[in-house]
């Protein structure tokens, strides 16, 4: 009936005292019973540690149990408990539950529920209340002492509504872990077994009040009591202390333990360190004497037991500890599992870890509970119900097909997708009936084989889709379905052979995951059923549900072998006895932790509960402090070498700064020398495993060494090509290393085969090929094409616009009409019907697909309007009329060509381009052969003219491109209509050459509006006119059939050159669909931009000239 503190600070061996005491005493009254308990993940490394210890290798009376297994040993004497026990899963689900029964209950929080991660906030809260036994009595009378209308009493009132809620739904069915605390209060005081016996409470570093209640009953019960405290034996116990000081928690923790019992026993206080931890470690001694106390001290003398390293990123630091790891191993005698790696920030560093350790061949244990989220059978049960529940679209449907589950295979899928992305299948309805429409590349017989796998697809998922239609149906039924699809689709089969694959290949921790993830699944389902079977859901909030429990499920991986690196979190991880601690990610924000959670409470509603004598859990101000003391306690546990390392950066690649610690450690320490990570990272004592050494061999290879003939990267090479495992790898990183770009030439006689003839007036294909020979090999030699899909590209408006524009001019010919007198209304319902035909003939009625498309139907009419109109304004203001539109010539189709007959019989001619994007004309494009066309219709349209009017001397008159688009002009809501409407003129500006004439300009458009040219005031053209004379425009016609001429040949020579051009700022591979399979890289020998010269004015008429002398 006592209660004895064993108090000694850590590493000095309290854990060994009470053990070897209670083995002693068991010993000496084999009657008696003995108890230790120990948190939960002690309990297995606690029982073996005992069973060594023992004289006799084997314990009779002596029990290591944690709290809960204590519990369920006296529920087993003496009965009670007999409810369900409803895990962290059952919570949620309980909680979503009873959200959805009582929203109208909750003004405050019921808004907030469907955010991502507060009904785990609300629970967490619930939780709380339950551990530290706060009842609904106590918060109905804090509640009326709250302000009215306050944030907190309006939080409260809802989280009130919903624990009553909770408590009243688990009473006589279910109880949590709380509650089993609480049912053990009770049933202690019944219990023989528990009667004088004599209890060991060790490990704890405090206790909520529900434990405390707990241990006030066996106080009252037990012979004796004995805790171990971690503390410095030189500071008072019974003193408080302030919350700041590192031992506040031990502190604490005697106190509240002294004040449930009269009769304490004198502590022991245990000081004889050289028998500690430390005895072979004097600086790790010293450095659980004085860490965070605020004596100061410095340690003298030199040192190796702690060190400190930086590196680049979490990668390098992660590498390097790998390294130092194999190094320890191999000659410092240590085995895997007196090892462990701990950090602050495990998520960001869980992933590194596993990457980097089997890379490195170094065994070791990840210690946290592992998410079925990202495991493909719950993948493929998510995506089969987003599939049902969002009506089958396409991204929902590829996501089921590419999760590996289904009847369908890799590449039949992708045969699915490419028939679905190019003719638009969407939903339910598209899916299941046969399918008929074909693409342009489509074979015979293809169709066939789609609607096969069509069928087996629908088949599968038929069940599914009827059991999720829309409405509300009940849990059970929602849960039935999933259950019979898992079933039909032979699930538990597929994941037997990956677990059975997994075992083959050794992959432990992969395997245990496959074993148990069939069972978890099955009864998170019967789960359901048991605890919401008859509620009624709809399908949406059924799949909600289940998300909240695949997100609450988790794997728990048993380590598969004890020699293992332990790989943990700072606070999470409890440390057995080990070795050696390496201490990484020691960076601001890591160390300390951010505490400010955004529960629910916040710091000051904490202290308001606190001011009303309810305790907490510790706020984001006191987990501050008890950091500190976990930080204490880790970097006490290892006997003999601890090492910390921090980053310059994240793995985002934002600069981060060293941790308070750091900077504590060398104060302590002044002899410690940081050591940079890259200066030993390629040197010969970093080469640990063939795995990690690749990165060095790569660096060699990219500097050249091994042409140079070094003979550390020889020799390293030679290692690898002696090794079955690297022997292929290396030999093809070394290729890699010697990639050149190729000839990429192909014979005459092959260029004949695939070519063909090269017309001279396919301005887009000589233009491709003036681009980048490869791209014109890859498109009209291997008539590669991109992937058809189902959308509206600004490619797609540009040809209704096209066409449009073409109907338009043919139906005014066609009606005796002119452009010159049409009205508005003529020209707006001519545009409006024209617009209509065209898009409902266009691609598979794509138009009328989505609401996008209808608007794009309603901006392409809005855009024609302007355009026609735009188009009879410059018409107006001339004397030119439109000959013809989509004007036929032997090798291509003209926009539209307009011409002006004079009394001297002269026709002249102008060539007019529709372009949707911003094209200008520029000659040095011209003259790399990057802008043929304008002057390639030129010529076509000047021999269709002279053809036609034989007496006629035909002129060119000029080449444009007309930009069609509905440009914004910014005037007053009053300014005057004309002056808005030359604004606009002024932006549709055409824009190309004209012929250097005066006279002739003024015909073409005596306002100058929709020309690129502007006069002097002595009538001359200013210099940022775009002009040429009769003569130069002759120049550039020879010019370019010179050019044709040459492109053709090179083509017809087989050039097939990966050599995009560069002029200026503009290249080839911008918007190059084949950029992505030419293989074109400046880092490779070889490969580089064909760089094209730039020309100032005056040049540029005499490049064009000296090239047709």
């Amino acid at each position: 009936m006592s209660l004895q503190f064993i108090i000694g600070s850590s590493g000095i061996g309290k854990t060994h005292y009470a053990c070897q005491r209670i083995i002693q005493e068991s010993l000496e009254n084999p009657g008696k019973l003995y108890y230790i308990i120990v948190p939960e993940q002690f309990t297995m490394q606690t029982q073996k540690n005992v069973v060594e210890m023992h004289p006799g290798k084997g314990i009779l009376n002596i029990d290591v149990l944690s709290f809960q297994r204590l519990a369920y040993r006296v529920f087993e004497e003496v009965g009670g408990a007999r409810e369900v026990l409803l895990d962290d899963t059952g919570k949620s689900l309980v909680l979503q539950k009873l959200v959805q029964q009582h929203k109208k209950e909750l003004p405050y929080l019921g808004s907030q529920m469907n955010k991502p991660g507060y009904l785990d906030e609300v629970k967490s809260l619930i939780s709380e209340f339950m551990q530290y036994d706060i009842r609904q009595e106590e918060l109905s009378d804090m509640l009326e002492k709250t302000g009215e209308d306050s944030l907190l009493q309006m939080k409260m009132n809802d989280v009130s509504v919903l624990y009553q809620a909770f408590t009243d739904y688990l009473e006589g069915h279910y109880m949590t872990g709380e509650g089993v605390m609480d049912a053990l209060k009770k049933a202690i005081p019944f219990s023989r077994k528990l009667k004088n016996s004599v209890l060991l409470l060790d490990g704890f570093t405090g206790f909520t009040p529900v434990q405390m209640n707990v241990i006030r009953e066996l106080l009252a019960v037990c012979d004796q009591v004995l805790v171990t405290v971690t503390m410095d034996v030189k500071e008072n116990p019974l003193q408080m202390g302030k919350p700041h000081q590192l031992f506040y928690m031990s502190r604490k923790m005697i106190h509240t333990l002294s004040g449930l019992i009269n009769d304490l026993d004198d502590p022991v206080y245990l000081k004889e360190e050289k028998k500690g931890r430390f005895s072979d470690a004097p600086a790790l001694g010293f450095l659980e004497q004085h860490l965070f106390r605020y004596r100061k001290a410095a340690y003298g003398k030199s040192q190796d037991e702690i060190r400190i390293f930086a590196a680049e990123s979490p990668i390098k630091e992660l590498e390097e500890t790998a390294r130092r790891i194999r190094r320890m191993v191999r000659e410092e005698d240590l085995k895997y599992g007196e090892i462990a790696v701990i950090t602050g920030n495990l998520e960001s560093y869980k992933s590194i870890a596993s990457q980097v350790f089997e890379e490195a061949q170094i065994p070791y244990f990840l210690d946290e509970k592992h998410s079925i989220l990202m495991n493909p059978f719950v993948e493929y049960i998510r995506a089969a119900l987003e599939m049902v529940t969002k009506g089958f679209t396409y991204e929902s449907v590829f996501r089921y097909l590419r999760c590996g589950m289904s009847g369908i295979t890799r590449e039949q899928a992708d045969q699915l997708e490419n028939y679905v992305l190019a003719l638009g299948i969407r939903g339910w309805h598209k899916w299941s009936e046969k399918w008929v429409r074909t693409y342009r590349i489509m074979k015979d017989g293809d169709i066939q084989v789609l609607n096969e796998y069509r069928e087996r697809f629908v088949t599968e998922v038929e069940a599914l889709a009827q059991g999720f239609s829309s409405g509300k149906k009940k849990v059970s039924e929602y849960c039935y379905s999933l259950y019979q699809f898992i079933t039909d689709c032979d699930i538990q089969r597929k994941l037997k052979e990956q677990e059975l694959s997994f075992k083959a290949k050794g992959e432990k921790a992969l395997e245990k995951e496959y074993a148990q993830i069939y069972g978890i699944v099955m009864e998170l389902l019967d789960r359901m059923v048991e605890i919401l079977g008859e509620e009624e859901l709809t399908r949406a909030e059924f799949t909600q549900l289940l998300e909240t429990g695949f997100a609450k499920s988790k794997v728990a991986l048993i380590p598969p072998s004890m020699d293992q690196v332990l790989v943990g979190d700072m606070e999470r991880t409890r440390l057995k006895e080990i070795k050696a601690l390496f201490f990484v990610g020691v960076n601001e924000g890591n160390i300390p932790k951010n505490t400010d959670s955004g529960g629910i409470l916040t710091q000051m509603d904490r202290e308001f509960f606190a001011g009303e004598g309810m305790e907490l859990a510790p706020g984001p101000k006191e987990l501050m402090n008890t950091q500190r003391f976990y930080l204490y306690l880790n970097l006490t546990k290892p006997s003999r070498y601890l090492c910390l390392s921090y980053c310059f950066s994240n793995g985002k690649g934002e600069p981060v700064s060293p941790a308070y610690l750091i900077h504590s450690i060398q104060k302590l320490y002044p002899e410690i020398e940081v050591k940079n990570a890259m200066d030993e990272e390629f040197a010969l004592g970093s080469m640990e495993l063939p795995g990690t050494s690749l990165e060095c061999f790569l660096k060699g290879l990219t500097e050249g060494a091994l042409g140079k003939g070094d003979p550390f990267y020889g020799e390293l090479y030679s290692w690898y090509l002696r090794s079955p495992k690297y022997r292929e790898l290396a030999r093809k990183l070394v290729e890699a290393s010697m990639t050149r770009r190729p000839s990429d030439v192909i014979s005459k006689s092959v260029a004949k085969v695939l070519y063909g003839e090269v017309s001279p007036y396919s301005a887009t294909r000589l233009e491709r090929f003036s681009a980048c020979a490869f791209a014109h090999f890859l498109q009209y030699g291997l008539s590669l094409t991109e992937r058809a899909e189902y959308e509206f590209r600004p490619m797609d408006m540009g040809n209704i616009m096209h066409k449009v524009m073409e109907k338009f001019a043919k139906e005014v010919k066609k009606e005796g009409l002119k452009w010159a007198t049409l009205t508005e209304e003529e020209r707006n319902e001519i545009v409006d019907r024209l617009v209509d035909e065209v898009s409902a003939d266009y691609g598979n009625t794509i138009l009328k697909s989505s609401a996008r498309n209808e608007y794009m139907i309603q901006r392409t009419k809005r855009m024609m309007r302007r355009t026609v109109w735009a188009v009879q304004e410059q018409l107006k203001s001339g004397e030119f009329e439109p000959e013809g539109v989509e004007v036929a010539f032997q090798g291509g189709r003209i926009d539209r060509v307009d011409t002006m007959h004079t009394e001297d019989g002269k026709l002249y001619v102008r060539v007019i381009d529709y372009k949707t994007g911003n094209t200008s004309f520029d000659l040095v494009s011209l003259y790399h052969g990057l802008q043929l066309q304008l002057m390639i219709y030129l010529d076509g349209a000047l021999q269709v003219e002279q053809n036609r009017y034989r007496d006629q001397e035909v002129i060119p008159a000029g080449v444009f491109y007309y930009n069609i688009k509905d440009p914004m002009v910014q005037e007053k809501i009053d300014a005057d209509v004309e002056l808005v409407q030359q604004k606009v003129l002024k932006e549709l500006k055409m824009n190309g050459l004209v012929q250097a004439d005066r006279d002739l300009v003024e015909k073409m458009d005596s306002s100058l509006v929709s020309l690129p040219v502007s006069f002097n005031k002595d009538g001359s053209f200013r210099r940022n006119s775009s002009v040429a004379t009769r003569e130069q425009f002759d120049v550039l016609n020879r010019y370019v059939k010179t050019k044709i001429s040459h492109i053709r040949q090179s083509i017809l020579d087989g050039d097939a050159q990966v050599s995009p051009y560069m002029l200026g700022k503009k290249n080839a591979c911008t918007y190059c669909p084949y950029s992505t399979v030419c293989g074109f890289d400046t880092e490779i020998p070889g490969y580089e931009f064909r760089r094209l010269k730039n020309f100032a004015d005056e040049e540029m008429w005499n490049a064009f000239a000296k090239e047709v002398e």
